[in-house]
Protein backbone atom coordinates (compact mmCIF):
# COMPACT_ATOMS: atom_id res chain seq x y z
CA UNK A 1 0.00 0.00 0.00
CA UNK A 2 2.72 2.34 0.88
CA UNK A 3 4.58 1.98 -2.89
CA UNK A 4 1.35 2.90 -4.35
CA UNK A 5 0.83 5.93 -1.98
CA UNK A 6 1.99 9.18 -3.67
CA UNK A 7 5.62 9.89 -2.48
CA UNK A 8 6.37 13.06 -0.72
CA UNK A 9 8.53 14.00 -4.20
CA UNK A 10 5.60 13.14 -6.00
CA UNK A 11 2.90 14.96 -4.13
CA UNK A 12 5.26 18.18 -4.77
CA UNK A 13 5.56 17.91 -8.44
CA UNK A 14 1.26 17.03 -8.56
CA UNK A 15 1.05 20.41 -6.31
CA UNK A 16 3.36 22.11 -8.81
CA UNK A 17 1.38 21.46 -11.55
CA UNK A 18 -1.61 21.91 -10.75
CA UNK A 19 -2.00 25.46 -9.05
CA UNK A 20 -5.39 24.44 -7.86
CA UNK A 21 -4.75 21.46 -6.30
CA UNK A 22 -3.77 21.91 -2.25
CA UNK A 23 -5.17 18.67 -1.03
CA UNK A 24 -3.49 15.64 -2.66
CA UNK A 25 -1.60 14.29 0.74
CA UNK A 26 -2.23 10.82 1.13
CA UNK A 27 -3.77 10.62 -2.43
CA UNK A 28 -3.96 7.31 -4.12
CA UNK A 29 -4.02 8.06 -7.79
CA UNK A 30 -5.46 4.41 -8.88
CA UNK A 31 -8.23 4.94 -5.84
CA UNK A 32 -10.19 7.31 -8.10
CA UNK A 33 -8.99 5.82 -11.63
CA UNK A 34 -13.25 4.57 -12.20
CA UNK A 35 -13.93 8.20 -11.85
CA UNK A 36 -11.95 8.69 -15.34
CA UNK A 37 -14.23 7.74 -17.87
CA UNK A 38 -17.07 8.95 -16.45
CA UNK A 39 -15.68 12.43 -16.78
CA UNK A 40 -14.61 11.83 -20.00
CA UNK A 41 -18.36 10.69 -21.01
CA UNK A 42 -19.77 13.44 -19.35
CA UNK A 43 -17.48 15.87 -21.33
CA UNK A 44 -17.87 14.44 -24.60
CA UNK A 45 -21.70 14.35 -24.25
CA UNK A 46 -21.70 17.84 -22.98
CA UNK A 47 -19.71 18.62 -26.19
CA UNK A 48 -22.16 16.98 -28.53
CA UNK A 49 -25.14 18.94 -27.49
CA UNK A 50 -23.41 22.36 -28.39
CA UNK A 51 -22.17 20.43 -31.42
CA UNK A 52 -25.59 19.56 -32.47
CA UNK A 53 -27.74 22.18 -31.43
CA UNK A 54 -24.61 25.05 -33.14
CA UNK A 55 -24.56 22.83 -36.43
CA UNK A 56 -28.61 22.20 -37.00
CA UNK A 57 -29.17 25.89 -36.61
CA UNK A 58 -26.12 26.95 -38.94
CA UNK A 59 -27.94 24.38 -41.23
CA UNK A 60 -31.10 26.03 -40.83
CA UNK A 61 -30.18 29.45 -41.39
CA UNK A 62 -28.28 28.49 -44.46
CA UNK A 63 -31.13 27.16 -45.76
CA UNK A 64 -33.89 29.92 -44.99
CA UNK A 65 -34.91 28.88 -41.90
CA UNK A 66 -34.06 29.87 -38.32
CA UNK A 67 -31.57 29.00 -35.54
CA UNK A 68 -32.89 26.55 -33.32
CA UNK A 69 -32.83 25.66 -29.35
CA UNK A 70 -31.41 22.49 -27.65
CA UNK A 71 -35.26 20.28 -27.71
CA UNK A 72 -35.51 21.80 -31.11
CA UNK A 73 -32.10 21.00 -32.50
CA UNK A 74 -32.52 17.01 -31.42
CA UNK A 75 -36.07 16.72 -32.35
CA UNK A 76 -34.52 17.77 -36.12
CA UNK A 77 -32.73 14.55 -36.34
CA UNK A 78 -34.59 12.04 -38.00
CA UNK A 79 -33.86 8.48 -38.73
CA UNK A 80 -31.80 5.70 -36.91
CA UNK A 81 -28.83 8.04 -36.81
CA UNK A 82 -30.67 10.54 -35.11
CA UNK A 83 -32.07 8.27 -32.36
CA UNK A 84 -28.43 7.20 -31.91
CA UNK A 85 -27.40 10.55 -31.81
CA UNK A 86 -29.94 11.85 -29.18
CA UNK A 87 -29.20 8.69 -27.19
CA UNK A 88 -25.37 9.76 -26.84
CA UNK A 89 -26.37 12.86 -25.84
CA UNK A 90 -28.84 11.80 -23.09
CA UNK A 91 -26.29 9.05 -21.97
CA UNK A 92 -23.47 11.69 -21.56
CA UNK A 93 -25.46 13.97 -20.32
CA UNK A 94 -26.24 12.09 -17.07
CA UNK A 95 -22.72 10.55 -17.11
CA UNK A 96 -21.98 15.04 -16.62
CA UNK A 97 -24.33 14.82 -13.96
CA UNK A 98 -23.20 12.16 -12.29
CA UNK A 99 -19.67 13.02 -12.69
CA UNK A 100 -20.00 16.40 -11.30
CA UNK A 101 -22.11 14.86 -8.03
CA UNK A 102 -19.09 12.09 -7.88
CA UNK A 103 -16.30 15.29 -8.45
CA UNK A 104 -18.14 17.03 -5.05
CA UNK A 105 -19.11 14.18 -3.01
CA UNK A 106 -15.33 12.91 -3.38
CA UNK A 107 -13.64 16.28 -3.84
CA UNK A 108 -11.67 14.75 -6.75
CA UNK A 109 -10.56 18.87 -7.63
CA UNK A 110 -8.49 19.03 -4.35
CA UNK A 111 -10.71 22.54 -3.76
CA UNK A 112 -10.76 21.00 -0.18
CA UNK A 113 -13.52 22.47 2.65
CA UNK A 114 -12.64 26.36 2.47
CA UNK A 115 -15.40 28.32 1.71
CA UNK A 116 -14.27 28.71 -1.73
CA UNK A 117 -14.02 25.36 -1.94
CA UNK A 118 -17.08 24.72 -0.46
CA UNK A 119 -19.09 27.35 -2.68
CA UNK A 120 -16.82 25.29 -5.93
CA UNK A 121 -18.29 22.20 -4.81
CA UNK A 122 -21.60 23.19 -4.39
CA UNK A 123 -21.39 25.33 -8.16
CA UNK A 124 -20.28 21.19 -9.66
CA UNK A 125 -23.81 19.91 -7.65
CA UNK A 126 -25.85 22.44 -9.62
CA UNK A 127 -24.10 22.71 -13.24
CA UNK A 128 -24.85 18.32 -12.39
CA UNK A 129 -28.49 18.98 -11.77
CA UNK A 130 -28.77 21.90 -14.85
CA UNK A 131 -27.35 19.27 -17.31
CA UNK A 132 -29.59 16.02 -15.99
CA UNK A 133 -32.47 18.04 -16.72
CA UNK A 134 -31.23 18.74 -20.46
CA UNK A 135 -30.35 14.83 -20.44
CA UNK A 136 -33.84 14.72 -19.76
CA UNK A 137 -34.87 16.99 -22.47
CA UNK A 138 -33.15 14.51 -24.90
CA UNK A 139 -35.10 12.14 -23.80
CA UNK A 140 -38.13 14.27 -24.26
CA UNK A 141 -36.87 14.64 -28.25
CA UNK A 142 -37.63 11.42 -28.86
CA UNK A 143 -40.76 11.47 -27.86
CA UNK A 144 -40.65 9.31 -24.47
CA UNK A 145 -41.86 12.09 -22.29
CA UNK A 146 -44.79 14.70 -22.75
CA UNK A 147 -43.88 17.93 -24.42
CA UNK A 148 -43.19 20.60 -21.68
CA UNK A 149 -47.03 22.14 -21.87
CA UNK A 150 -47.82 21.51 -18.48
CA UNK A 151 -44.63 22.86 -16.74
CA UNK A 152 -44.95 25.87 -18.87
CA UNK A 153 -48.17 26.92 -17.48
CA UNK A 154 -47.11 26.04 -14.06
CA UNK A 155 -44.36 28.02 -14.47
CA UNK A 156 -46.81 30.66 -15.94
CA UNK A 157 -49.14 30.38 -12.56
CA UNK A 158 -45.69 30.45 -10.04
CA UNK A 159 -44.79 33.53 -11.66
CA UNK A 160 -48.02 35.53 -11.20
CA UNK A 161 -47.39 35.48 -7.43
CA UNK A 162 -44.55 37.51 -5.89
CA UNK A 163 -43.04 34.89 -4.54
CA UNK A 164 -42.93 33.62 -7.84
CA UNK A 165 -41.61 36.57 -9.54
CA UNK A 166 -38.67 36.92 -7.50
CA UNK A 167 -37.74 33.29 -7.52
CA UNK A 168 -37.60 33.78 -12.00
CA UNK A 169 -35.94 37.21 -11.16
CA UNK A 170 -33.55 35.85 -9.17
CA UNK A 171 -32.61 32.75 -10.80
CA UNK A 172 -31.97 34.82 -14.18
CA UNK A 173 -29.50 37.32 -12.38
CA UNK A 174 -27.65 34.02 -10.55
CA UNK A 175 -27.78 32.79 -14.41
CA UNK A 176 -26.10 36.34 -15.15
CA UNK A 177 -23.49 35.97 -13.10
CA UNK A 178 -22.77 32.08 -14.53
CA UNK A 179 -22.32 34.32 -17.61
CA UNK A 180 -19.91 36.38 -16.56
CA UNK A 181 -17.80 34.48 -15.23
CA UNK A 182 -17.19 32.08 -17.95
CA UNK A 183 -16.31 35.43 -19.47
CA UNK A 184 -13.83 35.38 -16.70
CA UNK A 185 -12.67 32.13 -17.37
CA UNK A 186 -11.86 33.20 -20.85
CA UNK A 187 -10.04 36.51 -20.17
CA UNK A 188 -8.51 34.72 -17.15
CA UNK A 189 -7.66 31.46 -18.69
CA UNK A 190 -7.24 29.80 -15.64
CA UNK A 191 -8.86 26.52 -17.13
CA UNK A 192 -5.49 26.16 -18.05
CA UNK A 193 -4.74 24.57 -14.33
CA UNK A 194 -7.03 22.16 -15.39
CA UNK A 195 -5.83 20.69 -18.74
CA UNK A 196 -3.35 18.53 -19.95
CA UNK A 197 -0.39 20.97 -22.07
CA UNK A 198 0.31 19.26 -24.89
CA UNK A 199 0.70 20.44 -28.76
CA UNK A 200 -2.90 21.18 -29.26
CA UNK A 201 -3.96 22.67 -26.59
CA UNK A 202 -1.35 25.07 -26.22
CA UNK A 203 -1.01 25.91 -29.80
CA UNK A 204 -5.31 26.38 -30.06
CA UNK A 205 -6.00 27.91 -27.19
CA UNK A 206 -7.46 30.95 -28.62
CA UNK A 207 -10.33 28.64 -29.93
CA UNK A 208 -10.59 27.67 -26.28
CA UNK A 209 -11.17 30.93 -25.57
CA UNK A 210 -13.42 32.12 -27.95
CA UNK A 211 -15.77 29.22 -26.67
CA UNK A 212 -16.00 30.34 -23.06
CA UNK A 213 -16.56 33.69 -24.39
CA UNK A 214 -19.56 32.49 -26.71
CA UNK A 215 -21.19 30.30 -23.97
CA UNK A 216 -20.39 33.50 -21.45
CA UNK A 217 -22.79 35.32 -23.98
CA UNK A 218 -25.35 33.56 -24.33
CA UNK A 219 -26.19 32.37 -20.43
CA UNK A 220 -25.18 36.08 -20.08
CA UNK A 221 -28.28 36.97 -22.42
CA UNK A 222 -30.40 33.57 -21.08
CA UNK A 223 -30.20 35.20 -17.73
CA UNK A 224 -31.27 38.85 -18.52
CA UNK A 225 -34.31 37.29 -20.31
CA UNK A 226 -35.36 34.73 -17.60
CA UNK A 227 -34.56 38.29 -15.30
CA UNK A 228 -36.89 40.22 -17.32
CA UNK A 229 -39.16 37.65 -17.23
CA UNK A 230 -39.87 37.41 -13.54
CA UNK A 231 -39.68 41.06 -13.39
CA UNK A 232 -42.78 41.38 -16.16
CA UNK A 233 -44.15 38.07 -14.74
CA UNK A 234 -44.38 36.69 -18.59
CA UNK A 235 -42.76 33.32 -18.60
CA UNK A 236 -43.15 33.14 -22.40
CA UNK A 237 -39.09 34.78 -22.15
CA UNK A 238 -37.92 32.51 -19.92
CA UNK A 239 -36.21 30.16 -21.84
CA UNK A 240 -32.79 28.77 -23.04
CA UNK A 241 -31.05 28.66 -26.68
CA UNK A 242 -33.80 29.14 -28.21
CA UNK A 243 -35.42 32.12 -26.63
CA UNK A 244 -31.51 33.70 -26.90
CA UNK A 245 -31.20 33.14 -30.45
CA UNK A 246 -34.84 35.17 -30.77
CA UNK A 247 -33.92 37.49 -28.86
CA UNK A 248 -30.62 38.19 -30.76
CA UNK A 249 -32.78 37.27 -34.05
CA UNK A 250 -34.98 41.12 -33.51
CA UNK A 251 -31.89 42.83 -32.73
CA UNK A 252 -29.90 44.96 -35.25
CA UNK A 253 -27.87 42.69 -37.69
CA UNK A 254 -29.96 39.67 -35.80
CA UNK A 255 -28.94 36.76 -38.24
CA UNK A 256 -25.34 37.82 -38.33
CA UNK A 257 -25.27 37.95 -34.37
CA UNK A 258 -27.09 34.58 -34.69
CA UNK A 259 -24.09 33.00 -36.83
CA UNK A 260 -21.18 34.48 -34.52
CA UNK A 261 -22.81 32.99 -31.96
CA UNK A 262 -23.64 29.40 -33.04
CA UNK A 263 -20.08 29.69 -34.79
CA UNK A 264 -18.95 30.45 -31.04
CA UNK A 265 -20.88 27.67 -29.25
CA UNK A 266 -18.93 25.77 -31.64
CA UNK A 267 -16.19 26.98 -30.09
CA UNK A 268 -17.85 25.76 -26.48
CA UNK A 269 -18.26 22.02 -27.78
CA UNK A 270 -14.30 22.04 -28.92
CA UNK A 271 -13.94 23.30 -25.15
CA UNK A 272 -16.18 20.27 -23.99
CA UNK A 273 -14.28 17.67 -26.24
CA UNK A 274 -10.62 18.53 -25.45
CA UNK A 275 -11.69 18.63 -21.56
CA UNK A 276 -13.57 15.09 -22.37
CA UNK A 277 -9.53 13.86 -23.48
CA UNK A 278 -7.21 16.12 -21.30
CA UNK A 279 -8.70 17.26 -18.32
CA UNK A 280 -6.24 16.77 -15.10
CA UNK A 281 -8.10 15.48 -12.46
CA UNK A 282 -6.15 16.07 -9.69
CA UNK A 283 -6.94 13.15 -7.34
CA UNK A 284 -6.47 10.71 -10.09
CA UNK A 285 -3.56 12.03 -12.23
CA UNK A 286 -0.11 10.25 -13.06
CA UNK A 287 1.98 13.11 -11.07
CA UNK A 288 4.41 13.31 -14.09
CA UNK A 289 1.61 15.17 -16.02
CA UNK A 290 2.39 19.01 -16.96
CA UNK A 291 -1.12 21.35 -16.80
CA UNK A 292 -0.99 24.16 -19.58
CA UNK A 293 -0.36 26.78 -16.64
CA UNK A 294 2.50 25.31 -15.10
CA UNK A 295 4.21 24.92 -18.55
CA UNK A 296 3.35 28.34 -19.78
CA UNK A 297 5.37 29.24 -16.89
CA UNK A 298 7.90 27.23 -17.31
CA UNK A 299 8.26 28.67 -20.76
CA UNK A 300 7.92 32.11 -19.07
CA UNK A 301 10.71 31.94 -16.68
Amino acid sequence: QIGRMMTNSDLHATASRFKHAKNLDDVDPEDFAWAVPIMRAGYAGRALVYLVVAGVSLWSIFQGGEAEGTKSAMQSLDGPIGVIIIIAIAAGLFAYAVWRLIDSFWDLEAYGTSAKGIIARIGMVVTGVVHGAIGVIAITALGYASSGSKGQKLLSDFMQSTLGSWVVTIAGLLTVATGIYYFYKAISQNYRDHLQANHFTMHWNFLLRAGLAAQGATVMIIGGLIAYSGLSSNSSGAGGLGTAFDWLKDQAFGNILVILLCLGLLGFSLFCMVNAFYRIIPKAADPSVESMAYKVQQLAS
